[in-house]
């Protein structure tokens, strides 16, 4: 299958057109002409090599909203011309124990992503920035009718990351929460952990910030720089959604914590993270990370959102614009996704 799509051929490279061949759909799989593919901050670190060597020409892109272009002869939850989705993963074993617990990002054999990652034939897989892409039907997700679609597409990675460990954790009314950085993770957690019932403060060093946490649904706005109100926050979180993707300082927020409060990280700087252990041992506080979400979860956001009405705050782009929204990405210059417009492919 001839596709057509952006990629960069190395890591100092622009994203330029880019034309290669997709395998044709077996039994089990599910032909997508994708409409639209959100950017995601790990497409910049993996284009651009930050996490360790990426495979070249690099096509980036997992949250990928498309139409079905047609079906294989064994599938029978998805038809020619229904609204799908693809996420983070286009593969796992399906057979160690976190597959079976529907927990596919776990994958004790490793996940197979929708983006560079090696394939048995040696050769890579290749991800969102295209006009179609070929997906084994496990791995493809129902969209609900109501949501607006280049809005839904960043709900198949920054949607599924803040969902989960929210969920996790067992957010809901009552709960305090505290979402660190309001950018594309966090301005999904905010939406969230409202949805949940939680009383969500948003803590950023941006004070222009404020008027926008409030509008997405946050009761409350902390500049993290200001030590008054930091202060006044000491101890007062249940959870907080650590979001941002570049180093900081993890312990003010842990200091903001509850007794056996937890810092969940979500953002995954290049560079680690200092770890203080005083707020740790003195609050029997919790740090854990999280990754994504397994199928059956991503499943059940994406319908949690349909019945809330939640979509992504995005800015549409043609694919010509994408080197100028990396650049811009890394300035904080976006609220709070890019979207690529795929039918311009």
């Amino acid at each position: 299958m001839n596709t057509r799509g952006y990629a960069n051929h190395s890591a100092e490279g622009r994203f330029e057109p880019f034309s290669f061949t997709r395998r044709n759909p077996d039994a089990n799989d599910v032909a997508i002409d994708i409409l639209y593919c959100g950017i995601c901050h790990s497409d910049i670190h993996t284009a651009r090599s930050e996490w360790g060597p990426a495979f070249y020409p690099c096509v980036p892109g997992h949250e990928i909203i498309g139409v079905v272009r047609s079906i294989g002869k064994n599938i029978t939850h998805f038809s020619e011309g229904q609204t799908v989705g693809v996420g983070c993963m286009v593969g796992s074993c399906c057979s160690c124990h976190s597959c079976n617990d529907g927990l596919e990002q776990y994958c004790e054999k490793g996940f197979v992503g929708t983006y560079n990652s090696p394939l048995p034939d040696g050769d890579y897989t290749k991800g969102g920035y295209s006009n179609h892409i070929v997906v084994d039907e496990r791995f493809v997700f129902s969209i609900p009718e109501n949501l607006e679609l280049a809005g839904t597409a960043p709900l198949l990675c920054a949607g599924i990351t803040t969902y989960s460990p929210l969920k996790f954790l067992g957010v809901r009314d009552g709960y305090r929460v505290g979402i660190l950085g309001l950018g594309g993770l966090g301005h999904m957690g905010v939406k969230l952990a409202a949805s949940f019932g939680a009383e969500v403060t948003v803590l950023s060093r941006t004070p222009e910030k404020s008027t926008d946490a409030e509008r997405l649904g946050a009761a409350h706005f902390v500049l993290t720089s200001d030590e008054a109100a930091v202060s006044d926050r000491l101890g007062y979180f249940d959870v907080i959604l650590d979001t941002v993707s570049a180093r900081h300082d993890i312990g003010q927020a842990l200091s903001l914590l509850k007794r056996e409060g937890t810092l969940a990280l979500v953002g995954a700087s290049e560079k680690p993270l200092d770890l203080p252990p005083f707020p740790l041992i003195f609050g029997r506080r919790k740090l854990m990370g999280s990754l994504i979400g397994g199928v059956p979860e991503t499943q059940e956001m994406l319908n949690h959102c349909g019945k809330h009405g939640i979509t992504s705050d995005i800015e549409l782009i043609e694919p010509s614009q994408i080197n100028t929204a990396y650049e811009r990405i890394l300035k904080s210059d976006v609220k709070y996704r890019f979207v690529i417009d795929c039918k311009q492919f």
